[in-house]
């Protein structure tokens, strides 16, 4: 009897000291890197309610890297090369897909069902939209100036230092301010880049100082979305600043997520996707001035002030990139 409870002891503690690095491992903090575009982060931005909620759902520490507009984000990734320390990328638009696609891992989330099939831009899953846009200048309505009706418009004497522009090379807005004035405007694109060159007020490096400058009063037009005056409604209560619909059409632009390649977070990441497309959606679309990529998104009354355009363009990364080098060749200094 004693030796068979010695025996039983013996195998207990066997077990016990087998459990405990299990045991260990289980309690530690699951964590994410995410590394997204200052507006995420900004004060305007989605990072400040959504990150908490996912946290205190998942239990998942994220670490938001904030490395500038979604150009830089992706520079940085690249630079970082095996190293980085990025689990999940933030922000890709489909006119940059080529730049980060090979970083990046397949992901069938389950809510790939409930996204508009229109806006999904990649078929392996590599990258998935959380959220479109539909790119337009908006308007003071209390500045003295007349609302231009056309590209060509802004191009008048009377706009002359009104408008504020974003560079191609440094901003997804930019560069899909050059995809929208090449797809309508044809083989003039460049002709009216070059005259807006003498006509802005400023071509800004990205959409955070170029809308800053808007609301200061530096200028009463800027590049931004059809629906950046529903964030004016719904925070400020006011139709002061307005979306011109152009009848030349606009330029519409799609924003994904995507796992690194290699991330040692890959459950976690999953979860923030997943997180973004379900519980985020609607969050997600307001924060940003956007439209959400859920089909059964609840949107607010506010959005009767984000007209949608009858005509709309998308392009391709190809595109995108042949045309940038035209661009800095014949604009950039």
């Amino acid at each position: 009897m004693k030796k068979a409870i010695s025996v039983l002891l013996a195998a207990l503690m066997v077990l016990t000291l087998a459990a405990q690095p299990v045991e260990e491992k289980a309690g530690e903090e699951k964590t994410l890197t995410l590394y997204a575009y200052d507006t995420f982060c900004g004060d305007w931005g989605s990072a400040a309610t959504l990150i908490p909620a996912f946290e205190e759902k998942t239990g998942i520490k994220v670490n938001v890297v904030a490395s500038g507009n979604a150009v830089e984000v992706i520079n940085k990734v690249l630079l970082e090369g095996d190293n980085t320390e990025c689990d999940v990328i933030f922000g890709v638009t489909d006119d940059l897909t080529t730049k980060i696609i090979d970083r990046l891992e397949p992901y069938a989330t389950p809510y790939l069902s409930s996204i508009y099939p229109s806006i999904i831009f990649d078929d392996t899953n590599r990258l998935i939209p959380f959220d479109w846009g539909v790119f337009a200048f908006v308007w003071d309505s209390e500045s003295s100036i007349e609302p231009p009706k056309s590209l060509w418009d802004l191009t008048k004497p009377e706009y002359k230092d009104k408008v504020i522009l974003i560079d191609p090379r440094t901003s997804s807005v930019g560069t899909g301010l050059m995809m929208w004035t090449y797809n309508a405007l044809g083989d003039r694109w460049l002709e009216w880049w070059k005259a807006m060159e003498e006509n802005a007020l400023t071509i800004a490096s990205g959409w955070s100082s170029a809308y800053g400058l808007f609301t200061e009063g530096e200028a009463p037009i800027v590049l931004s979305y059809t629906t950046s005056p529903v964030y004016h409604v719904m925070n400020e209560d006011t139709t002061r600043y307005q979306t011109l619909i152009f009848q030349e059409g606009h330029e519409a632009t799609i924003e994904g997520v995507g796992i690194i390649k290699g991330t040692k977070h890959r459950e976690e990441a999953e979860a923030f996707i997943d997180f973004m497309l379900s519980e985020g959606q609607v969050n997600l679309a307001v924060t940003n001035s956007m439209y959400p990529a859920a089909m059964d998104a609840q949107l607010p009354e506010a959005y009767s002030y984000a007209p949608l355009p009858d005509t709309l363009y998308t392009g391709s990364a190809d595109t995108a990139s042949n045309l940038l080098v035209d661009w800095t060749e014949n604009i950039a200094k």
